[in-house]
């Protein structure tokens, strides 16, 4: 069987970043030859979280699965929304009488994905260990997937190189998200698994985060409550795209890119 490339794009922030993606997304995905592509989109809609009408865009448009973090549950609907979308994960490691599933297993063309969402614990929620999670779920999908993919949505670069270095082997890329800034790191571990700390953002380039510098200097000098806007500049797409010898089913490249 040939090679199979799967492309991950960093944190969809806002209606903009929505827009620029699905501008661009299907040109990627012909010029790249992608068989199977990932997108983290917990801040695509207006006010961040996730809504239907952005899920819809982005599926229309190419995305195989949607991945979130720890704006899963912004928006008051979104629990019918996980329950209700099959392809929309939620972190594996949130109560498991919450709405949605963490992870799923999904099917490319002539090979099966495995895509689990996890959320790091560090500054974030007190969460169920994203470590243990992670390891439970591979055990119980050992044998139904070819390859296998991880969201690490996280604040610390060094819980994700721990959790990344944790599986190495195990797992077939483990792709960190939610900072925001595409680092430069893109590797494969000792054992065999692609890694890369954060893959960026798809929005305003010209911003902090996505959200209008000012606001942001405001908070920092004031200490007070400001309403974040988001940034009206053209936006970038960032990603990695990593390629996977389907005859061992394990990865032999990862990339980053920007447009």
């Amino acid at each position: 069987m040939k090679n199979v490339k799967i492309m991950f794009l960093g944190d969809v922030v806002g209606p903009c970043g929505t827009e620029y993606v699905c501008s661009n997304l299907r040109k990627i995905i012909e010029k790249e030859k992608i068989d199977f592509t990932i997108v983290n989109a917990e801040n695509s809609a207006k006010g961040n979280g996730i809504d239907q009408e952005t899920i819809d865009e982005l599926i229309m448009k190419g995305a195989d699965v949607i991945t979130t973090g720890n704006h899963a549950f912004k928006k008051m609907n979104s629990f019918d929304l996980f329950e209700n979308n099959s392809k929309v994960l939620r972190p594996a490691n949130f109560p498991p009488e919450i709405s949605g599933n963490g992870y799923g297993v999904f099917e490319g063309n002539g090979f099966s994905v495995l895509v689990i969402n996890i959320l790091g614990i560090v500054n974030m929620e007190p969460l169920a260990c994203p470590f243990r999670t992670a390891e439970n779920i591979l055990k119980s999908c050992e044998g139904k997937y070819d390859i296998s993919v991880i969201d690490m949505h996280a604040e610390a670069t060094g819980e994700k190189y721990a959790f990344a270095s944790y599986l190495d082997g195990k797992i077939g890329a483990v792709i960190g998200t939610h900072t925001h800034v595409q680092t430069a790191d893109e590797h494969i571990l000792p054992n065999g698994t692609a890694f890369i700390t954060d893959v960026g953002m798809c929005g305003p380039k010209e911003s902090a985060l996505g959200v209008k510098p000012e606001c942001i200097i405001r908070k920092l000098m004031t200490h007070t409550p400001v309403k974040f806007e988001l940034s009206d500049n053209p936006c970038d797409m960032q990603g990695v795209i990593i390629e996977f010898d389907m005859t061992k089913k394990t990865p032999i490249g990862i990339k980053r890119f920007k447009i």
